[in-house]
């Protein structure tokens, strides 16, 4: 038994939100304040909370109060055309011939054996009697509100009429009840049917808790080396050490500490045997050197804090134990993790005379709090195997344990299922993020945007990204290059542009946003249905416009044959063609290059009735490559271009990544064309040294070349929201 399907509404960001569950693992990722946090909370307060009014003003969706002050402000609706509003929860559940019935049998509302889904609702919502009742006290808030703020004007005063908002910040809870509930689900398409239920509390031998038992381990995990513990325990140990330097109390105090010494050897070894199974998963679980840090649990009377507790997890290091605060946050939140994992299980396990829970689910909230990349990847790699043998009880029943990881976290991703992720995002809408709401994504389902032809395309995007570049997930927006030469001087690049030129408008400094470099030679166009899939803001594909010709000539055989070659541009030649395969395939095979630099800027969205990238002022793509402006020089590469604006940095500076006779015939002919083609020995060095013999002046710390035209604009574009 399982959840398959997780439904919000109007709870925070969860306005309208649906998020498919895998059998184990669902991993959920997002950028910041995308809702992660939410769907713990609202599992907590609907699940655990039982019908406590833990609900605040402030978890009401923001349109959602718009539409509840509507309604309050306006003229009272007739119950008949009153339809009850509130946050919601939906379940949907999953279950098959093997699964227990006995917990869920009380709530099932179709007895069709071809009926495999229970679907479970729970309401924090207005009914219509509560609405009435709300109207009339708001009626009276806002007179009695009235009339104070009209008799502090009369006394001088500055007393402000509070709104509705107060009222319903403070009294909104007086009105809103809990509603928990069994709903028929279509066995067709798992769809709730909302008029047919059973309500919770009506049914007989019936706990929730039998059926979902819910646990989770926050992000604000109590992981630190301090000792902040300010109890009666600790007052009573910092007694003992003063006793304990008291000449007249010494004979006492050492009788004391030995008998407490043999004591804890008795103790030690019993602790070996009842913490053998949690010490041997954390020395499973990896994360250490074989002779670096192994954890134990030794008896501690004979310390001083004895009086906070009678045992204490130390590190064995070589013949040495250490007292835990002695090692790092990273690795204490790692191994605290693991402890709590394993007392959740033991909990969900129970004892002999009650079952575990038909569902078991546990929420890990951003595991990668205090921890460096290496312990990430240590535990996403281990987590399965420590969970995969779900709840075993003591009379051999066995129950799977479902568990949601949210993170935000690069390393994390990249050493995961990438058919486990779930992407939480903001919808667009008309061409605007709609900052109020969250959707989730199966990062799986972009396999289905590839036709037959193109499902190479997809392996290789899932294989890069979960290798290499898995923060372009938690990216605002995006820079796609070439090769070497930009990787190296892109950041540069930026903070040059950062330091030169005043922002304008809506801009925002490029090194203060969350944009993600990628480099991907000429192949952005691999990509492109992955961007549109998690919904980026902005795109600059940074690319070559590689000039080439048709030429007729002799191969080594002596037969004649036509090649394609790379040349410099030629205005007056119509035969002039890109080679780029991601210029053709953005600019729907348009491919003579008098043609592409006519459409110059390239600023293209995605046209989805059409199906294809076309230009448009406000699109979110913009495709830049060399262009030179009418009668000007027109580059062909990076190098090229780099070359032709900065002939003086060039000429005057060291680079050993030149070859010596082609930078002297540069000096004389200026031919940046040549130089580029035929005279760089290495564009790794050639970068570097780029940096190297750049000059700081003022503010600006690159003031001795300039940014290549097109790219500089195309930064700039980039740079505005």
């Amino acid at each position: 038994m399982v959840i398959k399907q997780i439904q919000v509404k109007n709870f925070r960001l969860l306005k309208e939100f649906t998020m498919e569950m895998e059998d184990e693992l669902s991993l959920v990722i997002g950028k910041n304040n995308v809702g992660k946090t939410s769907l713990l909370v609202i599992l907590d307060k609907f699940l655990n909370q039982g019908d406590r009014k833990g609900f605040q003003y402030n978890d009401f969706n923001l349109d959602f109060r718009c539409q509840l002050k509507d309604l309050i402000e306006k003229d009272i609706v007739d119950d008949t055309k009153y339809k009850e509003i509130g946050i919601q929860l939906r379940l949907l559940i999953g279950y098959d011939d093997h699964d227990d019935l006995e917990y869920i049998s009380p709530i099932l509302m179709d007895l069709d054996a071809d009926n495999n889904f229970l679907g479970l609702g729970f309401d924090y919502i207005l009914t219509y009697d509560m609405y009435v009742n709300l109207k009339t006290a708001y009626q009276k808030f806002i007179e009695h509100e009235k009339s104070k703020e009209e008799n502090s004007r009369e006394h001088g005063g500055e007393y402000t009429a509070k709104t509705l908002d107060d009222f319903l910040d403070s009294k909104q809870s007086n009105y809103f009840v809990t509603i928990r509930k069994s709903i028929l689900v279509d066995k067709t398409d798992g769809t709730f049917k909302e008029e047919q239920y059973i309500n919770l509390k009506d049914a007989t031998n019936f706990r929730l808790y039998d059926v979902i038992n819910f646990q989770y381990i926050n992000a604000k995990r109590n992981v630190d080396n301090k000792d902040v513990d300010k109890t009666l325990s600790s007052q009573t140990s910092e007694l003992y050490r003063i006793q304990e330097m008291a000449d007249e109390q010494q004979d006492a105090i050492e009788k004391f500490q030995d008998s407490l010494k043999d004591t804890d050897k008795v103790l030690s070894s019993i602790y070996d045997n009842m913490f053998s199974d949690i010490v041997d998963k954390v020395r499973r679980f990896g994360g250490m050197s074989r002779n670096e840090t192994i954890i134990k649990v030794v008896s501690s009377l004979q310390h001083r804090e004895m009086l906070k507790g009678n045992t204490t997890v130390v590190y064995q290091q070589e013949d040495k134990e250490l007292p835990e605060n002695y090692n790092g946050l990273g690795y204490m939140n790692l191994i605290s993790m693991i402890f709590d994992i394993d007392l959740i299980i033991k909990r969900m396990q129970r004892n002999k005379e009650r079952k575990p829970a038909d569902i078991n689910l546990l929420f890990i909230e951003e595991p990668e709090a205090h921890t460096h990349p290496q312990m990430q990847y240590v535990f996403i790699k281990n987590i399965k195997n420590l969970l995969r043998q779900g709840i075993q009880h003591k009379n051999g029943i066995k129950r799977k344990l479902q568990y949601i990881i949210s993170s935000h976290s690069s390393h994390i991703v990249s050493d995961c299922d990438f058919d486990d992720i779930k992407y939480l995002t903001h919808p667009i809408c008309n061409g605007s993020v709609e900052i109020n709401a969250v959707i989730a994504k199966n990062i799986k389902e972009l396999q289905n945007e590839y036709d037959d032809e193109y499902k190479h395309y997809f392996a290789f995007l899932k294989q890069y990204l979960t290798l290499n570049r898995s923060d372009l997930f938690f990216a605002d927006k995006a820079i796609f290059i070439e090769g070497d030469t930009e990787r190296i001087l892109l950041p540069a690049m930026m903070k040059k542009i950062d330091q030169e030129c005043e922002l304008e408008g809506n801009e925002e400094f490029l090194m203060s946003q969350n944009i993600s470099i990628i480099e991907v030679g000429a192949y952005s166009h691999i990509f492109e249905k992955f961007l549109r899939f998690i919904g980026l803001r902005k795109c600059l594909v940074i690319t070559d416009i590689d000039c080439c010709k048709s030429v007729v000539k002799k191969d080594k055989n002596g037969k004649e044959g036509t090649y394609i070659e790379k040349t410099k541009y030629d205005a007056a030649d119509d035969t002039i063609v890109t080679s780029n395969a991601s210029i053709k395939f953005f600019l729907n095979n348009t491919k003579k290059v008098k043609d592409i630099l006519a459409m110059y800027p390239t600023i293209l969205s995605w046209n989805i009735k059409n199906k294809r990238w076309e230009t448009d002022e406000r699109g979110y793509l913009r495709l830049t490559f060399q262009y030179g402006k009418k009668d000007t020089y027109q580059p062909r590469s990076f190098e090229d271009a780099f070359f032709s604006e900065n002939e003086k940095f060039i000429t005057e500076n060291t680079f050993s990544s030149l070859h010596p006779n082609s930078l002297e015939q540069f000096k004389s002919d200026k031919d940046a064309y040549e130089l580029a083609n035929n005279g760089v020995s290495g564009k790794s060095s050639l970068a570097i040294e780029i940096l190297l013999n750049s000059k700081k002046e003022g503010s600006c710390d690159f003031s001795n070349w300039v940014v290549p035209t097109y790219i500089k604009e195309g930064l700039l574009w980039l740079r505005k929201d």
